[in-house]
């Protein structure tokens, strides 16, 4: 198998930073590719539903297409008190 010096780069620091071998950091991130393709609920993407919680937001507001603006107003409000 012939990886470039940046996924070399990428491998030895992911072993490093997981106390793991070559082939378990493989292995992982094997298994998390498969699970990614297999199973739709798992995708990273999806993590991101429900982070940004905003009770406040008034009815009228459709938080979906304004988040910037109702987030930045409320950590806004926050700094306030």
């Amino acid at each position: 198998m012939y990886l470039t010096e940046t996924d070399q780069a990428r491998l030895e620091r992911l072993m490093a930073q997981l106390g793991a071998t070559k082939s378990d950091v493989l292995r992982r991130g094997l298994e998390a590719l498969e699970l990614q393709h297999t199973e739709p609920t798992a995708h990273p993407a999806l993590r991101l539903i429900g982070l940004a919680d905003v009770p406040e937001a008034p009815d009228a507001v459709d938080v979906a297409r304004a988040h910037d603006e109702v987030l930045t107003d409320l950590e806004v409000r926050s700094w306030e008190g």
